[in-house]
């Protein structure tokens, strides 16, 4: 079939392409030199580069699709913003994008069929006069999504046997694509009917020779049937979360709408600054609320509202954690400290690409691992964010779980990811009988640990006692490259920092001279140190109650011998040895490894013999 009649273009450029820069955009036709306007965002230029090199006439939208997009160019420098300059994703495709298109026909399962003509009436009663001779009355329009993208097909097939003068540019937006197309239902035959149509518009070369568009939007790739991801007839496009620019444009907007005073609208530029991980409708629920309160927009209140509005849109996957103490709270761990210390001050002077992908923090229970990395986010003063279990027991959606939480980090950096239990929680590539979410979720967070645009913005750090059991993937350089042990106080000055820090921690004061000389045989984690101290606590205010005395604040010598001596360390020896002896071998740096440590590597063969230990252990406990 011959394509309609078109301007003479150049010669490098196919005649589907041509034809389709006429007519794709209303600010400003798409194809050589020129582009779409700067304000549109990103991913529209992909669709349009995608459109017009002739590569796709259907595209998969997924992300961050049911945000608001400027929808319109924003006021002269100096002007008021216009709140209005913001719509949906349908809005800025109808138009923008298609805006001199002559019909876009939408449908989701909720809506069914209907035009998309923007704010123009005149436009709108054409398209629908158009549709009327073809499918009949309005009132009688399909809702079923069987039958709409039937009708939609018919349409299609109509328009390519019309005569080239009577061919309309066409462009379909089919929202909510993921509940038309569904991962897992292909044994439906219905869902299978509307996946083939779908495949057979993205491969039809004849659609691509006439001004015809099929763009989809799904909340999560994950849940549209990957036969239709994994097209290579079909362009997928990620809509990301707001940049800050974006941002600082639509909350002075907004702001202005909801009567904010001029004096305060440096502190809606500060908020539109640090809000990464909102969308622009919960930055506009943030700034209304305040203006609403009387409040301040950069004031306290903001940072409780971003922390639940970020934590309720990732559906509870994600904590905050407000890091309320620094590295320097840290007892023990010198050498560990020192490093992070310097990564910290890399971090906090820009210098993003001398800072690592991420750390493995690994070591025996108790160690405090979780401790050390949420101090980390406080030196450094970035959000510290708990990755918590995305796993679900429905098909598919683990990997929208994870897939939304990843897109929020990366809105965010810089910001620290901790991912406790890591062996546990990341899995790997074997299928472990659950149709490949395991394999498909270690890939997700693999892909992203390794993206080296997120040098310095993405801190991960994996805690495990176990660190032999993660995937050497994850633990390569690139991704969770520094490999910090943590141990045990293995010497008296280390006993001593740490029941300082214990007694800081309980708020209450050791007598001089203590703790006094420990035994270092009996392996005391700082969780064991911690209960001591306040065994020891309870001994001297039971003692001070019965003698009717007053509420001591100190820690006296007898009480502290006596928590010790009523002490029985856990009995999993073999289990700490095991967890010690793989945290000595993930080590990457040596200064991090106690002296007698440090000796045993240092000998000829002393890895090879660790490791003989660790598998004789692993064999005994059945691990």
């Amino acid at each position: 079939m011959t394509s309609p009649a078109t301007p003479s273009v150049s010669p490098s450029r196919p005649p589907a392409a041509a034809e389709a820069s006429t007519s794709l955009g209303t600010s400003a036709a798409l194809g050589g030199s020129r582009s779409l306007p700067d304000w549109c965002p990103a991913w529209a230029e992909r669709l349009g580069d995608s459109y017009l090199s002739g590569t796709s006439c259907v595209f998969l939208m997924h992300g961050n699709v049911r945000d608001l997009v400027p929808v319109a160019a924003p006021n002269a420098a100096g002007s008021a913003p216009d709140p209005a300059a913001w719509g949906t994703v349908s809005d800025f495709l109808a138009r923008e994008m298609f805006g001199r298109w002559d019909i876009v026909l939408a449908y989701d399962v909720g809506k069914g069929l209907r035009p998309l003509a923007g704010p123009d009436p005149n436009r709108l009663r054409t398209m629908a006069q158009w549709l009327t001779e073809r499918i009949g009355n309005a009132a009688t329009w399909p809702r079923d999504p069987d039958q709409a993208v039937a009708a939609i097909d018919a349409i299609l097939e109509r328009n390519l046997i019309d005569p080239p003068e009577q061919r309309k540019r066409i462009a379909v937006v089919l929202d909510y694509a993921q509940y038309l197309v569904p991962d897992g239902e292909a044994g439906s035959r219905s869902a299978a009917s509307r996946l083939v149509r779908v495949l057979g518009w993205a491969t039809n070369p004849l659609l691509r020779r006439v001004n015809v568009a099929v763009v989809l939007l799904a909340d999560t790739i994950s849940e549209v049937h990957p036969r239709l991801v994994q097209n290579p007839a079909i362009t997928a496009i990620e809509v990301p979360m707001p940049d800050a620019g974006d941002r600082e444009r639509f909350a002075l907007a907004t702001a202005a709408a909801a009567g904010v005073k001029p004096e305060q609208m440096e502190g809606v530029r500060q908020v539109a600054a640090v809000s990464g991980g909102l969308t622009l409708e919960s930055l506009r629920a943030v700034i209304s609320l305040s203006a609403r309160e009387g409040n301040a927009p950069d004031g306290p209140e903001f940072t409780a509202r971003k922390k639940d509005l970020i934590e309720r849109s990732c559906h509870g996957l994600i904590e905050f954690i407000q890091p309320r103490l620094t590295l320097d709270a840290v007892a023990g761990h010198v050498d560990a400290k020192q490093r992070l210390e310097a990564d910290a001050r890399a971090i906090k002077r820009g210098q993003f690409e001398s800072a690592p992908m991420g750390y493995l923090i690994c070591g025996p229970v108790g160690t405090g691992k979780s401790f050390i990395a949420e101090c980390y986010a406080g030196s450094v003063g970035i959000p510290c964010v708990v990755l918590k279990n995305f796993r679900s027991k429905y098909v598919g959606e683990t990997e929208g779980n994870l897939e939304h939480a990843l897109g929020v980090l990366r809105s965010l950096g810089p910001v620290v990811v901790v991912i406790d239990e890591a062996d546990a929680a990341l899995g790997n590539r074997q299928s472990d009988g659950d149709s490949g979410t395991s394999a498909r979720v270690f890939s997700m967070i693999a892909r992203q640990m390794g993206d080296t645009r997120y040098r310095g913005k993405i801190v991960w750090m994996l805690l495990t006692s176990r660190p032999d059991l993660l995937p050497i993937d994850l633990k390569r350089q690139g991704r969770a490259e520094v490999h910090i042990p943590l141990f045990y106080p293995h010497d008296q000055a280390e006993m001593d920092a740490m029941f300082a820090a214990m007694a800081r921690k309980s708020h209450v004061k050791l007598a001089p001279g203590l703790p006094g000389p420990i035994d270092l045989e009996l392996g005391l984690s700082g969780a064991d140190i911690e209960s001591v101290v306040l065994a020891a606590r309870r001994k001297g205010l039971e003692q001070a109650a019965d003698a009717g005395a007053p509420t001591p604040d100190t820690i006296s010598a007898d009480d502290l011998k006596a928590a010790l001596d009523d002490f029985m360390p856990s009995a999993q020896g073999l289990e700490k040895e095991m967890q010690e002896i793989a945290a000595v071998l993930e080590c990457t740096e040596k200064r991090f490894l106690p002296e007698r440590w440090k000796v045993k590597v240092g000998q000829p063969g002393g890895r090879s013999r660790l490791q003989e230990r660790l598998a004789a252990i692993r064999e005994v406990i059945g691990s």
